[in-house]
């Protein structure tokens, strides 16, 4: 019975009886052999065996094919295997086996290591070989046999040296890149300090390189920035060092370098580069290179601060004449701006993320009544001592130290606020020109007027004259979009940019803002009342509301009025405020063709 159930499982496991009810039950195959040298012969590695006692070496059959040698018995030794190594190998199997600090606990210690062989003095090049190995020790400790598998590794060792060329030196130009230049500089600084000495550092920018690019082509160019280089580095002195630093410059560091040897180093460069024509393979092309330099660490005690000064200066240079020298002299205004750079980066970024910026509200009126038709929102910050400044002290700060997108994004958050808590209100804001290609800027728009679908209709964005006519059609494809968000347009300082008529007419605009240093003036200069009136008459005749900024008394009102301006701002209809002035019922009157 066990023995007819024992066969049954069997057969289970097999996949059934053989045969139809016959209850034998088939016999199985033999399990397939797998031959270790077909596979290792496929894979191109070959196995050996090292008798460390009487060096004798033994060799799968096809070491042949993998070594690329002729006769097995010229490597049939440790010694013999020894002789067909490459002089400048680190390490070799009997280092790896006999040096080996590790010792053997019965499991045999492991082992990986690269190395050169010439498998024939013939032979132009070598082979590079992985060695993979295990070595086991005698009752002694010491090593008395090992046993492993090599292969021919020649692709992949390519690509290393490649890798570790390229984490150093610049591919095109055969130089130090910029991170290894940047390790080198900070190594002469250090000897500069410790021996009181003085270095230097030349940022050498070839000319024009977007002119020969485009003359010539990107090949033409880097051929160019590769003979520079080489013209450079002949030019220099043997201790010190160049480097590639970005696409047209090098860095040049100085060991050992007074302000007067980097003056005469700079100017051997500057004639060595410019008195002889560059070959390329599209003929000879002319290139000159401007130099900017510093002396450390006199003017700079650390690699970012030589790097940063001397672009700075190689600009100023630059700005002068190309093909020129400067050396780094410290300023004193230029460093004290940059401490009130800082100041206020800090202070902005401060009453952003605390805040403190604020609106201020000035209205502009109907010049029939002088009631209010809209407010303009001003932007305020308030300082931690309660002080307010306003937005002239602080937007041209903001836009030259790239933060006034997000001045600019507040403010609007907070103009929309506004708009949705008082439904009767209409205000327009201010956009500087940098906002206006921002896409942060745009999603922001067009998020809060989606989240609030009536506000849109009561929201004027104002852009000023001079951001209008720096690129029309941008300005004008500007103005399409805010308008297809359902917003008005208004151009600030209408007179101040001296805009065309046929500009005004293709920007699609709805309000014209005359600039108030005409307008407050009118009274007093005739060529201002000629150049207001020309201007209201320009809106009229295109149709466009026009508003005269800095209005001060009722003579200019009625002088305005009698041209046919449509609105009035300034101090006569009241100036800005903090306070919310429509909540006592001002905002009443609405803007004609709104």
């Amino acid at each position: 019975m066990s023995n007819n159930a024992s066969q049954d499982s069997n057969a289970i496991a097999r996949g059934g009886r053989d045969g139809a009810g016959s209850g034998t039950v088939a016999t199985p195959k033999p399990a397939a052999r797998l031959n270790a040298g077909e596979i290792l012969a496929s894979v191109g590695e070959a196995l050996y065996r090292w008798d460390i006692d009487s060096d004798l070496l033994v060799w799968s059959a096809n070491v042949r094919d993998v070594l690329s040698v002729r006769d097995i018995s010229a490597i049939s030794s440790g010694r013999a295997y020894a002789q067909l190594l490459e002089a400048d190998n680190m390490q070799a199997r009997f280092d790896a086996v006999m040096r080996s600090e590790q010792r053997d606990e019965g499991a045999g210690v492991g082992y990986r290591i690269e190395y050169g062989i010439r498998p024939d003095a013939a032979a132009e090049t070598n082979l590079w070989i992985e060695d993979s190995g295990r070595w086991f020790a005698g009752p002694d400790g010491k090593p008395v046999r090992a046993h492993g598998t090599v292969r021919v590794i020649n692709e992949r060792h390519e690509r290393e040296c490649r890798l570790t060329y390229l984490a150093c030196y610049d591919g095109l130009s055969g130089e130090f890149n910029r991170h290894h230049l940047t390790e080198i500089l900070d190594k002469t600084l250090d000897e500069a300090v410790r021996f009181r000495s003085s270095c230097g550092f030349l940022l050498v920018a070839i000319d024009d390189l977007a002119r020969i690019n485009e003359s010539y082509g990107f090949d033409i160019a880097d051929q160019v920035i590769g003979a520079v280089g080489k013209r450079i580095h002949a030019l220099m002195r043997s201790k010190d060092t160049l480097g590639r630093y970005s696409g047209n410059k090098f860095g040049i560091v100085l060991r050992d370098c007074t302000p007067d040897d980097m003056a005469i180093a700079a100017e051997r460069l500057l004639v060595g580069v410019r008195d002889e024509m560059v070959s390329t393979s599209a003929g000879p092309v002319a290139a000159t290179v401007t130099i900017g330099g510093v002396t450390a660490p006199r003017h700079a005690r650390s690699a970012t601060e030589v790097f940063a000064r001397a672009q700075e200066t190689l600009d100023t240079a630059k700005g002068k004449r190309h093909g020129s020298f400067l050396a780094y002299r410290p300023n004193i205004e230029r460093e004290a701006q940059r401490r009130e750079n800082v100041r206020a980066t800090d202070e902005i970024v401060a009453a952003l993320n605390e805040r403190r910026i604020l609106l201020a509200y000035e209205a502009v009126a109907s010049i029939a009544d002088r009631r209010p038709a809209f407010y303009e929102c001003l932007m305020r910050v308030r300082r931690n001592d309660g002080s307010l400044l306003g937005a002239n002290d602080v937007v041209p700060v903001a836009e030259r130290l790239g933060l006034v997108r997000l001045l600019d994004h507040r403010v609007l958050e907070l103009v929309v606020e506004e708009l949705v808590a008082a439904p009767s209100l209409q205000a327009s804001v201010n956009v500087s020109p940098a906002s206006t290609t921002d896409p942060d800027w745009w999603a922001g728009l067009g998020t809060l007027l989606r989240a609030h679908s009536r506000v849109a209709q009561r929201l004027i964005v104002e852009i000023t004259e001079s951001a209008a006519i720096h690129d029309v059609d941008e300005t004008r494809g500007f103005v399409a979009r805010v308008k297809d968000l359902g917003c008005r347009i208004a151009i600030d300082d209408f007179g101040a940019g001296y805009t065309s008529f046929r500009n005004l007419r293709k920007l699609g605009v709805d309000i014209v803002k005359i600039d108030g240093a005409f307008v407050q003036n009118m009274l007093r200069s005739e060529d201002d009342r000629a150049f207001v009136r020309t201007l209201i008459d320009l809106g009229k005749r295109l149709k466009l509301l026009t508003v005269a900024e800095w209005v001060q008394d009722e003579r200019a009102a009625g002088m305005l009025q009698e041209w046919g301006c449509d609105y009035l701002q300034g101090a006569l209809v009241g100036l800005a405020t903090i306070e919310r002035p429509w909540r006592q019922g001002a905002a009443r009157t609405s803007l004609r063709g709104a």
